[in-house]
């Protein structure tokens, strides 16, 4: 009895030694296919499938196929799984000889397999692409198949071209997410904008009230001077003074705050005919400060002739402003066509772009200090006391160039003048 179960332990042990020499010689083909070693496909042939090597497969290409980052798999008419790739067997995480020999359909979700099905028919005939999610582990991966059908030697079989989907799929619902996010935040930022545009407009109409009383009855005061000390004078000078620098800056912010509005309207605006009424407009300060304000041939442009137009005024109003003394102001408005909206653009005589120039020789400011701050809300580079003004005029006037799909720069050196340059498309 002893001896039965020695000789029944010894037949298994022989048995399971050629059972893994088998397995060892099945992992070995397998691997000499994969990289290109042995050409080779299995066929089903009635008796169960069988290995044959493949004359008409090439070396190179095989391994190509082996190296490249998306999962190749070859089908025969049954849908069984001849050849697979490493890349593959990686896609659906198992590993190559689990692949081989496997119906295709085998590694497709529950929910597509009848998608498969349709898809695998009509291949045979014509080339198909089609996304669907595959089984990978514990888990599915969406994937995009490529499906040629392949006339060789031992018959018809299915080429298919297995493209990962998971990182696009990722990004594309992360787009998606952060485009809703967006659309959120645009929204507030509407609400915000439309509720900050109507506490401007109320809060600028109701502070001008009670500022206009100060206005009235501080100059009432003022002018009946009887009993009235020089000091007391003085100081009632000083409140005439802020209150008249109160209600500019509060018409200046209620301008600002209207430009937020969308509705804008958009005409042929001849800036030669606009700079005439305007310096019309700055006939007393011009006389006054005896300036020379030269303007040469300007084009026509589509753009809201209001808002341009406060452009140009507070660009002079500034020129004429903040002069040099004992020197005669020079205001010059110069324009060019360019080809393209950018500051070292060439000329171009039929450019789609106009490059307008402020240039004037008044006191001029640090560039290289103040350039990025000049176009900041409130921002003054220069004292209250001795050059009236609130700060916001450039703030609005970047804002119309941006409204108008413009730029607008400035370049300057301390002492030595001024040079705005605005880039605005001709329509």
């Amino acid at each position: 009895m002893g001896e039965m179960k020695v000789q029944n332990v010894a037949a298994l042990e022989a048995e399971l030694e050629e059972l893994q020499l088998q397995l060892n010689e099945a992992n070995e083909t397998i691997d000499a296919i994969r990289t290109g070693q042995v050409d080779a496909i299995i066929v089903n042939d009635g008796d169960g499938h069988q290995l044959y090597t493949l004359k008409t497969a090439d070396h190179t290409y095989r391994v190509f196929i082996e190296k490249m980052n998306e999962g190749a798999v070859t089908l025969n008419t049954n849908g069984t799984i001849l050849y697979s790739n490493s890349q593959f067997a990686s896609i659906v995480q198992c590993p190559p000889s689990k692949v081989i020999g496997v119906s295709f359909e085998d590694f497709v979700a529950l929910e597509n397999k009848t998608l498969y099905g349709n898809l695998f028919k009509k291949c045979w005939t014509v080339d198909a692409k089609e996304e669907l999610l595959l089984i990978s582990g514990h888990s599915v991966v969406p994937v995009q198949l490529s499906l040629t059908a392949l006339d060789l030697e031992e018959g018809m079989c299915l080429s298919i071209i297995i493209t990962d989907l998971s990182a696009q799929k990722k990004s594309q619902k992360l787009l998606e997410e952060n485009n809703l996010q967006l659309a959120r935040v645009n929204k507030e930022l509407e609400e915000s904008n439309h509720d900050l545009q109507q506490f401007a407009s109320v809060a600028s109409h109701d502070l001008q009230e009670p500022l206009r009383k100060i206005q009235i009855f501080s100059t009432l005061i003022q002018d009946n001077e009887g009993g009235m000390s020089a000091q007391n004078q003085q100081y009632l000078s000083k409140v005439i003074h802020s209150s008249r620098r109160m209600k500019t800056l509060i018409i200046d912010i209620l301008n600002y705050s209207r430009l937020s509005a969308h509705s804008e309207v958009f005409e042929s605006v001849d800036l030669n005919e606009l700079l005439t009424e305007l310096l019309e407009d700055f006939e007393l300060m011009v006389e006054e400060k005896n300036a020379k304000v030269q303007v040469a041939p300007l084009p026509t442009i589509r753009a809201n002739r209001g808002q341009i137009r406060q452009v140009f005024q507070n660009l002079i109003s500034n020129a004429l402003k903040f002069t040099k003394e004992n020197v005669t102001p020079v205001i010059t408005v110069k324009a060019c066509l360019v080809a393209t909206k950018s500051f070292e653009s060439i000329v171009a005589d039929a450019g789609p772009f106009c490059l307008l120039t402020i240039e004037d020789n008044g006191i001029g400011f640090d560039k290289e200090k103040f350039l990025e701050n000049i176009f900041a809300l409130f921002e003054r580079l220069n004292s209250k006391d001795k050059f009236e003004g609130t700060g916001i005029g450039l703030a609005i006037a970047k804002k119309i160039i941006d409204k108008h799909h413009g730029l607008i720069t400035a370049d300057s050196e301390e002492g030595k003048g001024s040079i705005f340059k605005i880039i605005l498309p001709l329509a």
